[in-house]
């Protein structure tokens, strides 16, 4: 056991305050010591408390009492003063032997009540992750994994999990989508509430599914197994079924606001900051200087990876919705800043990077600058190349380049870049691709100069070893080997090395007011909101060159912040709720994913899209190889699922809590309280009139942890069930109330039709896991001897 510091309370608020003093919430308090103790000997959590605050000491909080009424526990009673007390016998009785259950004497004559309210999960992977080879940091102890949902599962939640925190594939999306979420409403065959909860979050499922580079796959927990849930293709359906019903997904609002908003930029960021203000009811107005709305979708992706229907749908339905384009108008020239500022109540800038970054490379007016050439191909679908073409870059744009000049018969195509293999920002299935069609991939290489005969003609480009891309901090830092140096032959570069933002728009007026020490627009990462009150701003304009999710996301903080100013709406972006979740047991072991058709390399083109989407059917199916993850341990305290049947208070140094709230709302009770704060008693009003206890299925009765455990209430009036309550323990990760079993039990007599009956409701939604089937049988069964008891009375 790790060394800590030792201290000693004579009160609560003593004892609150040493805990508070230790500001990295490394202090912990020691009640009987039955379950601290053995946390902290066993090496079982990450982070150990550097201070231990010992309460036995503390006079108040030991005495059971009854004052005016209502039956008092101090939370430092000992468990066995509570099972031998003759008041909680007489007045509640459920308590008591709650309290005798829990484990052996010994333990309940340290143990006590506050310490069994707080108590942790009994949780093989939790409790002794030695005896499977080393400590695991689950879910619940901040790792990222339940390790029960592929593992032993045997004592586990037969009622589903609760979420630890945000899973880490939606940590990893740029949009913080809710991914579990709607790959659980797929399951349930829910497309309806797959496609409104994914368009909470961006409005453009059927384009992002096409160009991202889902991230998100790279954190999923099945990587640990096999290979990761293919995340982007299921959302693709789904973004497909938002298509064929855009009538239903986007209505025009029902109510006009009075509003005026003007967003300057038809790409990803503004097209969907679009939608938000337009679905509150705003008058929304873009304004682009090109020929169509989309951007970079519309002019830099090519046909093959996002077909132009998908954009023009999109296009179609915000127009449907209301939302008026000004095209072929450029912001600063056709109209300035300043009328836009005199005539709207807000403004939102969401222009793109579309600027050619000057290298200051030799002969650099020599090449073609990739999203220029990207511009042309797809707005004309054909454009002269050379026979050789050398691309420079590494990331995605370049893989598009390259691909592209393949497709338009370039005899020979080779992409160089600073980075090595593993380096490269381009999505490997995107290099893959590149690959497959011929692309040579050349990697560690940066530009000297570009060469040419004695007409001027193109002939190969000067490269010099790069050694490193990046320094020790992580930043781009390219060196070089300036004496080893390569020639590679073309007549036609393409630089693809990135691009720049362009603000130049903004005039001199808005240019001084918001533009930063970086060259872009200075406005607030989390809520769009510049110096300027009624300015906004967000994606490229604001980072620099970023992804078409990060503009998406931005215009989604945009639009919520300009709601909210504008007093049109409070809505934020949600937050996956602490709702109980499910995964598909029977699939979620298949480690092989599905995947996407292709078209067979010789039928691929510059405007057909190379793969089709899943049919519903499959990516359901992908959709159940989702862990959902986060804990589907059970809670372990005797005491929780009393106090939640009896309605009772706990009474802590700062407030009240209701048992329902502090055991049900959150995955460990414990945090409820804030830090310090200590539970000092536990209130209840005794049930006049009806019978409690505590039923505790179990392997051996020397042994604590319930398998499945039944908190009751009734009363009996001429032999029929007068009321009822029912709270279900060690089956859930929280207890689980059985109101609906209750409600259908009352006004009938005890009989054996009727136990019969409630315990199949009582497991009507259960979700066993793989290995314990049987609980449900033990649910039943402890039902079913309550019900026989009650027929005996």
């Amino acid at each position: 056991m790790r060394n800590f510091e030792y201290e000693t309370a004579s009160s609560f608020e003593e004892a609150s305050q040493l805990i508070r003093e230790n500001s990295d919430g490394k202090a912990v308090a020691l009640a009987g010591g039955s379950d601290l103790l053995g946390v902290m000997k066993e090496s079982i959590l990450p982070d150990y408390p550097a201070k231990v605050v010992d309460l036995k000491g503390i006079d108040e909080g030991k005495d059971i009492k009854e004052t005016n009424g209502t039956i008092e526990i101090g939370a430092l009673v000992k468990l066995s003063d509570a099972a031998s007390s003759d008041l909680l016998k007489e007045k509640a009785a459920a308590v008591a032997e709650a309290a005798h259950s829990v484990a052996s004497p010994l333990i309940r004559n340290i143990g006590t009540v506050g310490g069994n309210l707080c108590q942790d999960v009994r949780c093989w992977f939790y409790r002794y992750p030695h005896g499977v080879g080393g400590r695991l940091d689950c879910a619940r102890k901040g790792g990222e994994e339940c390790y029960a949902i592929q593992g032993e599962n045997r004592y586990h939640s037969i009622f589903g999990g609760m979420k630890t925190g945000l899973s880490q594939c939606t940590r990893e999306c740029p949009g913080g989508t809710d991914i579990p979420g709607y790959m659980e409403l797929l399951r349930k065959n829910d497309w309806d509430g797959a496609a409104n909860l994914i368009m909470k979050y961006s409005p453009m499922p059927m384009i992002t599914s096409r160009i991202c580079p889902h991230n998100c796959q790279t954190r999923c927990n099945q990587n640990h197994h096999g290979e990761p849930v293919n995340i982007h293709a299921v959302e693709r359906s789904v973004g497909d079924y938002i298509l064929e019903h855009m009538d239903r997904f986007f209505p025009a609002p029902e109510k006009e606001t009075g509003k005026k908003v003007a967003i300057i930029g038809a790409g990803p960021g503004g097209l969907t900051a679009a939608y938000y203000l337009r679905k509150e009811g705003n008058d929304v107005t873009v304004y682009d200087r090109m020929e169509k709305p989309g951007g970079v979708l519309q002019y830099g992706i090519p046909h093959y990876r996002l077909p132009r229907k998908y954009i023009d749908d999109y296009n179609d339905a915000l127009k449907k919705m209301g939302v008026v384009f000004k095209m072929n108008t450029e912001v600063g020239k056709d109209i300035t800043v300043e009328e836009l500022d005199k005539e709207y109540d807000a403004l939102y800038f969401g222009t793109g990077a579309w600027k050619q970054p000057i290298l200051g490379l030799e002969g650099e007016n020599l090449t073609e600058f990739g999203l220029n050439f990207l511009v042309d191909v797809n707005t004309y679908l054909k454009k002269a190349i050379g026979n050789e073409v050398l691309v420079c870059g590494g990331g995605n744009v370049a893989m598009d380049v390259a691909l592209t000049a393949v497709r338009l018969g370039a005899k020979k195509v080779r992409l160089i870049c600073l980075e090595q293999r593993n380096e490269m920002p381009a999505s490997p299935e995107e290099v893959a691709r590149a690959e497959e069609e011929g692309v040579e991939v050349i990697n560690g290489w940066g530009l000297s100069r570009v060469l040419t005969d004695e007409s001027g003609k193109v002939t190969g480009l000067e490269s010099m070893k790069c050694t490193s891309v990046r320094n020790e901090l992580g930043r781009f830092d390219p060196k070089y080997d300036y004496n080893e140096k390569k020639v590679f032959s073309s007549d036609y570069i393409i630089l693809a090395t990135g691009q720049r933002v362009d603000i130049s728009f903004l005039g001199d007026k808005f240019s001084a007011q918001l533009k930063s020490s970086r060259g872009l627009i200075n406005a607030d990462i989390e809520s769009s909101k510049t110096d300027n009150p009624k300015i906004y701003a967000g994606g490229d304009a604001v980072t620099g060159p970023n992804l078409a999710i990060q503009a998406i996301h931005a215009g989604r903080i945009a639009a919520i912040s300009i709601n909210r100013d504008l007093g049109v709406s409070k809505e934020g972006i949600p937050v996956p709720d602490n709702k109980r979740i499910f995964f598909e047991k029977d699939r979620v072991t298949d480690h092989v994913s599905n995947k996407l058709p292709e078209k067979p390399l010789e039928e691929r083109s510059l405007t057909e899209e190379d793969t089709m989407s899943f049919d519903p059917a499959t990516a359901v199916k992908e959709a159940e190889r989702c862990m959902n993850c986060g804990c589907y341990s059970v809670n372990a305290s005797d005491m929780s699922p009393v106090m939640v049947m009896m309605d009772a208070e706990l009474v802590t140094t700062k407030k009240v809590i209701p048992a329902k709230d502090f055991f049900t709302r959150k995955l460990k009770a414990y945090e409820m309280l804030e830090p310090g704060e200590l539970i000092k008693e536990v209130r209840i009003r005794p049930m006049e009139g009806y019978t409690t206890g505590y039923d505790k299925f179990r392997v051996r009765d020397s042994l604590d942890f319930a398998i499945v455990s039944l908190a009751y209430a009734y009363k009996l009036k001429d032999g029929v069930i007068d009321d009822i309550r029912l709270v279900l323990g060690a089956v859930a990760p929280v207890p689980v109330i059985k109101d609906d079993v209750a409600k259908f039990m009352i006004g009938k007599k005890p009989t054996k039709e009727l136990a019969k009956e409630a315990g199949e409701l009582a497991v009507s939604d259960a979700v066993p896991l793989r290995d314990n089937e049987y609980k449900v049988a033990e649910v039943k069964a402890l039902i079913g001897n309550l019900v026989e008891r009650m027929s005996l009375q």
